[in-house]
């Protein structure tokens, strides 16, 4: 019973003391303001750098999936350069195709799959409705690939894919502005010069413009994905030599080898032009680990090579290197902002120690009078501890609110994708808490130590 009486002695003390504590903070309001405008910065500042680091780390996460899991991308390279021509005189490369994909399937032990990819641009008809469209020729293996799956129908089936049927899988925005609401599956849309049969809708999957850009990766919304092969049998073969090609080089062009057609301009100028003989736009290797990625993307490269007598007219790029890198480059750009952050929580928990010992001094006499009534120094210490805290705590707060409303500010202005998660908050709040009680005990200790008697004479 006596224990009990004695706790509520000391809980009824220390609200007394955090009493007179709020009291202090409130008859000085606008220096509180002021005092606490530092940590109110320094959290909001904290938060808004992690919510665009959290948001840059799950642009990266979401590109990873785009390009899909140990993956390798060869291109092939359009034209070289006038000293790589000269090195490259008289060899003939039949340019990135269906022959090497094979090769690598069958070859590569670490090959998990391949996925080659022909895409040109046409116009698209149905009824009144006439779009500009990228029909992409493809395998099944090219949904495994990038984890893409229907959303309704069905995918090509193996005689399809042998005969070149005139079949396609759409994607999504292609359905929404050919179909409409109407199921588009069994029903028949004309792309360039062919009648295709929709089996398929591919699942809505939204696409950055960076990762088209940098990754090369496509918008799964706006394609028309039919067979390979009948993108080679009834579009077009850029590894088929042509009736024009020949006329050409005996004029006195190059072909498909050299790669370079000189034709004669208005004013006897020579002009070097650039052919495309490359069956394949693109093909995606799937490694089966990760570890795998760098040394089979090696082996593909020399391979290629000796297919390609020497020429090295591809490249073969790792995109989740290149994400890798790009990960480490804004991870160390939002340590610096993260840094530059923090020093201004430090420069406000300074200002609210120099506010308390400027306090202190303007409260000798009251200091002195509680001192001398009976006070203990912890009493002392706690009442201006908790001025402090309070300020600090009421800052974290309002940062909080305005590194929130900073952050989605920043989506909306510049587009950069910002997440406000909920530990960057309890950080931030407990950053806060820990600046008042740091910079708050050297003044609180320094009123405790003061005199009774000097204080009371103080005026």
């Amino acid at each position: 019973m006596a224990g009990g009486l004695q706790n509520m002695r000391y809980l009824e003390k220390y609200f007394h003391n955090l009493n007179i504590a709020l009291e202090a903070v409130f008859t000085n309001r606008f220096r509180s303001v002021l005092t606490a405008l530092g940590i109110i910065f320094g959290v909001a500042a904290v938060i808004a750098m992690l919510a665009i680091g959290n948001g840059a780390r799950q642009e990266i996460l979401d590109q990873m999936k785009m390009v899909g899991i140990n993956n390798i991308i060869i291109r092939p390279i359009y034209a070289q350069d006038d000293k790589r021509d000269e090195s490259m005189e008289g060899r003939f490369s039949p340019g990135l195709t269906l022959q090497d994909v094979e090769s690598i399937s069958r070859i590569v032990p670490t090959v998990l799959r391949v996925s080659p990819e022909v895409e040109i641009s046409v116009y698209a008809m149905k009824g009144t409705i006439r779009r500009p469209v990228r029909v992409a020729g493809v395998t099944p293996e090219y949904f495994d690939v990038f984890s893409l799956g229907l959303s309704r129908g069905r995918m090509f089936t193996a005689d399809q894919i042998k005969e070149g049927a005139p079949v396609a899988v759409i994607g999504n925005n292609i359905r929404a502005i050919f179909f409409g609401n109407t199921d588009p599956v069994g029903r028949q849309i004309k792309a360039g010069n062919n009648w295709l049969t929709v089996i398929g809708v591919v699942e809505d999957r939204m696409v950055t413009e960076d990762a088209v850009k940098t990754l090369g990766v496509s918008e799964f919304n706006n394609v028309i994905y039919t067979p390979v092969q009948t993108m080679l049998l009834r579009y077009q073969d850029r590894s088929a030599v042509t009736i024009e090609e020949i006329q050409r080089t005996r004029s006195g062009g190059r072909g498909r080898g050299g790669r370079v057609i000189i034709s004669s301009s208005a004013n006897d100028q020579e002009e070097m032009q650039y052919e495309n003989y490359h069956q394949l736009d693109r093909a995606v290797v799937q490694v089966e680990e990760s570890s795998q990625l760098i040394p089979s993307a090696d082996v593909i490269r020399r391979m290629l090579i000796r297919r390609h007598n020497g020429v090295e007219d591809f490249e073969v790029i790792i995109p989740e290197l290149l994400l890798e890198q790009e990960q480490r480059t804004r991870d160390i750009f939002n340590i610096v902002l993260g840094a530059i952050a923090g020093i201004s929580l430090i420069v406000g928990g300074i200002g609210i120690m120099n506010i308390m010992l400027a306090s202190v001094m303007e409260r000798t006499r009251e200091i002195g009078i509680r001192l001398a009534v009976g006070a203990k120094k912890t009493d002392v210490v706690f009442q201006f501890l908790s001025e402090s805290i309070l300020i600090s705590l009421a800052g974290g707060i309002l940062g909080i609110f305005l590194g929130i409303g900073l952050s989605r500010g920043i989506m909306r202005v510049t587009d950069i994708l910002t997440i406000v998660s909920l530990s960057s908050v309890i950080i931030s709040f407990g950053v806060a808490a820990t600046v008042g009680i740091v910079f708050g005990y050297m003044p609180a200790k320094k009123a405790a130590e003061k005199d009774p008697v000097n204080s009371l004479r103080y005026e």
